[in-house]
């Protein structure tokens, strides 16, 4: 048998190729499982940044949201809470009419500004009107709440101070809320006094329900947001406590890095099944050494473009991962941007490449060559930038720095244009009313002291002028507050049309305006200025295809000449306007010394009146009216007087006008109804007595049920009660005028006319409403003689009364002629001094006893 002969040269070759084939295999083995490994932590490491970065991105925005609703809850509390209005009528008095019927603090809180409860808490802790969801309730706000509240009415109160509110997160029922507080104050009201002790709080509570919590999310970039559920806290679910205990809340992470793994881990796992694969395979060839390593060659080969390929593949996931990634030299030379930069900044590419640093982007705080070299070697290094776009408009990034040693830069560029301007937009709204545009209290208070800072001197003083619109009221009672609001946005152009650039127009709250004017150089040009804001208001609005005509009036104050603070120049322009409205509105008056006396004096007389209601301080005297044929006693008309404990007898012009400002009027009318109807009640059935109106009560206090009542009290014939009224009643709103002197006819009293002749539209008025009566005004009755004078006239007068079957009653009669003049022109009867005086109800009832005998 022929031997096989083996050469032992080409067994060692084998065996030597073998084992460096094996041996290679083993270290391409061990180098590609430990890259494996390196691109498996690489890819966690990336994600789990990716997830956390946009983690606390969405925790960031979630409070700015909640942060601007509680800011927005606390100023729309404060615009109510200091207004005298709501003083008046939510803590010295409760009046649900005015509040709830009239929308002052009503349904439209609900429906209008989402707050689902709106509470005033009186001094003693007590919930005194509550609206819950838009209806009126008798709900305490601690039941509703289901927490106590000492503490909040404390830090509402001590915040009202400073003119602050209070606004907190709360849980509702396991619903977030936002809670804001503000104590009722009069703000800067001139006829509101402030009582002594604690003020009452006004309380308004906005849920954060699923519906709303989801919109405000969204408005902030994040999606899904809501109430936490049992199982939140998950690892695929991030949660954020709110602030005060008020909940937990979650919402639907975006999960970047999460992402990059579902892509690119099944590609690596692939690479490695491949490469196990192949491993099995070579060790299985290991007897064929040359095919082996020739083989292995080719399959090395493969595998390098297999991991060029997932490299390529994972450089493409980082692009789409983050909004742009770059990377500078150490010149500060862009060397790479992502394809992502050209789709967020419009701008080529490839045209930026080469640019320094400083060149395509800028920041506020200097130049970035200069901030990188001081500031990129720490953690977490970021900078906000701006940049022009493709479109040629600026937008603004935050850069993530990082260093490179001695190379240079890298880092990432997040496009954060929209966060900024929301921002911005809050701060604006901080400072500007949302229905105007003007700059609010606050940013008045800021330019106010900032131009005081500045020293004006007598020659170059600092002007205030305080503009509060005169017949405003009735644009919204008869067009609504939609044509209330667009009168103000009119206003608001024309005040401005008005000033120069330098100066400030502000809105306070409601139909109350400040100007602040610098470098007037005399009282006339205050003056000149004036009179061009009051023409300007006084042309008319087109609102609603109606015609508007409202007028001004204007408080001015001087610093340094009246005061160099800025609470005071605003107190002193207010003292101002308010004499420049008792003047007769539609004008103006400069601050003088005396006038916060005379402002003193009113509020004290203000004051007593109340004292003067309430402990009968009050009297009547009775003027008697008389057939003129005959000179028969037809009647008396109730005169109401005022015994003052210091000034003597006071006469109704004295503090009619004050009770009808502060509202006191309602009270005194009362009493002056009542002690006149039981007085009457004595007389003879043939005996009339007739009682003056104010037009303010046509427009609240329900009349025709006062009235009613209180001839149910005095037992008083309806068919011998006369009620006077003024022309005024009719021009404030001539439908709920009709309605309720349609009303009170119905309860058979009668109605009559009072200073006939004064108003431009007696005649229209005589024939629209159901008047019995019509008084002549003393103006007419005093130029009348026998032989002349105003006889004519009062003769048309006679005469159209008797053509619409009406009493005619002359007034002022002083003089024999004047009653003769009367008779020749047969009107019907006659009240004045010659006829008789004034008395009081003793010698009134004296009278009628003496004329029955």
């Amino acid at each position: 048998m022929e031997k096989l002969n083996v050469d032992p040269k080409a067994t060692r070759q084998g065996t030597s190729n073998l084992s460096m084939a094996r041996g290679s295999l083993v270290a391409c083995s061990t180098l590609l499982l430990a890259m494996f490994l390196l691109v498996g932590l690489l890819l966690t490491s990336i994600a789990h940044h990716l997830n956390h970065d946009a983690g606390e991105h969405s925790r960031l925005d979630i409070e700015n949201a909640l942060l601007s609703v509680e800011k927005i809850a606390g100023s729309t509390v404060k615009d109510y809470a200091f207004w005298g209005d709501a003083y008046q009528h939510l803590h010295q008095a409760i009046d649900v009419e005015w509040a709830f019927v009239r929308q002052n603090l009503g349904a439209t809180l609900f429906t209008d500004l989402g707050f689902q409860g709106v509470f005033i808490v009186d001094p003693a802790g007590r919930t005194v009107y509550s609206v819950i969801d838009g209806q009126l309730q008798t709900v305490a706000v601690q039941d509703w709440l289901h927490a106590p509240i000492d503490t909040l009415l404390a830090q509402a109160r001590a915040a009202a101070v400073n003119s602050q509110s209070v606004s907190r997160l709360i849980n509702a029922g396991g619903t977030p809320a936002v809670l804001a507080a503000a104590a009722l104050t009069p703000g800067t009201d001139p006829d509101v006094t402030a009582d002594d002790g604690p003020q009452s709080v006004l309380i308004f509570v906005a849920k954060l329900e699923p519906a709303r919590l989801e919109a405000l999310g969204r408005d902030f970039g994040v999606q899904g947001l809501q109430v936490a559920s049992s199982d939140a806290g998950s690892a695929s679910t991030p949660t954020l406590q709110l602030k005060d205990n008020a909940g937990v809340v979650q919402w639907s992470s975006e999960d970047p890095g999460h992402q990059l793994l579902v892509i690119i881990v099944p590609l690596v796992t692939v690479a490695g099944l491949i490469f196990g694969l192949m491993a099995w395979f070579i060790l299985r060839r290991t007897t064929a050494a040359a095919r082996i390593m020739d083989s292995n060659y080719a399959t090395l080969q493969a595998s390098r473009a297999a991991l060029a390929v997932s490299e390529e593949r994972f450089r493409d996931v980082a692009e789409a991962a983050s909004d742009w990634i770059w990377e500078v030299d150490s010149h500060l030379r862009f060397t790479y941007l992502s394809d992502r930069f050209e789709a967020i900044t419009g701008l080529v590419r490839r045209e930026c490449l080469g640019l320094a640093l400083d060149e395509l982007l800028t920041s506020d705080q200097g130049s970035l060559s200069i901030w990188f070299k001081e500031h990129a070697r720490r953690a977490n290094a970021i900078v906000q930038c701006n940049y022009l776009s493709g479109e040629g408009e600026v937008r603004i990034c935050r850069l993530s720095v990082r260093e490179i040693p001695g190379q240079g830069y890298r880092g990432t560029a997040s496009d954060i244009t929209e966060e900024v301007a929301a921002r911005r937009r809050i701060e604006y709204l901080s400072q500007h009313d949302a229905l105007t545009g003007l700059a609010n209290r606050t940013r008045m208070q800021e330019f106010l002291e900032g131009k005081l800072k500045a020293s004006p001197t007598l020659e170059k003083p600092l002007v205030m002028l305080s503009i509060d619109l005169d017949r405003f009221k009735p644009v919204n009672d008869l067009l609504g507050h939609a044509a209330g609001d667009e009168v103000l946005n009119q206003v608001s152009r024309r005040l401005q049309d008005c000033l120069r650039g330098d100066d400030l127009v502000a809105r306070i709250g409601g139909d109350e305006f400040v100007l602040v004017v610098a470098d007037m150089s005399s009282p006339l040009e205050v003056e000149s200025l004036c009179r061009r804001l009051i023409d300007c208001i006084e042309q008319p609005f087109y609102i609603c295809e109606h015609e508007v005509f409202i007028s001004a009036s204007i408080g001015i104050a001087m610093a340094p000449a009246d005061a160099t603070l800025a609470e005071e120049l605003l107190r002193y322009a207010d003292i101002a306007l308010y004499e420049a409205k008792d003047g007769g509105r539609n004008t103006w008056r400069f601050y003088a010394g005396d006038m916060n006396a005379r402002i003193i004096e009113r509020r004290q007389l203000e004051s007593d009146l109340r004292h003067a209601i309430k402990n009968d301080e009050l009297r009547l005297d009775f003027q008697p009216r008389y057939r003129i044929e005959g000179k028969r006693l037809a009647g008396a008309e109730a005169l109401v007087r005022w015994e003052h404990p210091l000034r003597g007898l006071l006469g109704p012009d004295v503090f009619i006008p004050i009770a009808e400002e502060t509202g006191l009027i309602l009270p005194l009318s009362n009493w002056v109804l009542h002690a006149a109807c039981q007085a009457a009640a004595g007389w003879p059935e043939d005996v009339m007595i007739s009682v003056n109106l104010s037009s303010t009560e046509f427009q609240r206090g329900h009349l025709v049920a006062r009235v009613k009542s209180v001839l149910a009290e005095t037992g008083l014939n309806p068919a011998r009660l006369e009620l006077e009224l003024t022309e005024s009643v009719m021009l404030n709103d001539e439908k709920i005028a009709l309605s309720i002197m349609l009303g009170l006819k119905a309860l058979g009293v009668r109605l009559l006319m009072d200073d006939f002749g004064t108003g431009y539209s007696s005649l229209s008025y005589l024939r629209s409403f159901p008047f019995d009566g019509l008084k002549i005004d003393r103006s007419f009755v005093g130029g009348l003689t026998a032989s002349g004078g105003d006889q004519s006239i009062i003769q048309a007068i006679v005469g159209l009364g008797r053509a619409l079957s009406l009493t005619v009653t002359a007034e002022g009669v002083e003089t024999l002629d004047q009653l003769k003049a009367l008779k020749i022109v047969q009107c019907d009867e006659a009240q004045g001094f010659y006829l008789s005086m004034p008395m009081n109800a003793q010698a009134i009832s004296e009278l009628i006893t003496r004329r029955m005998d």
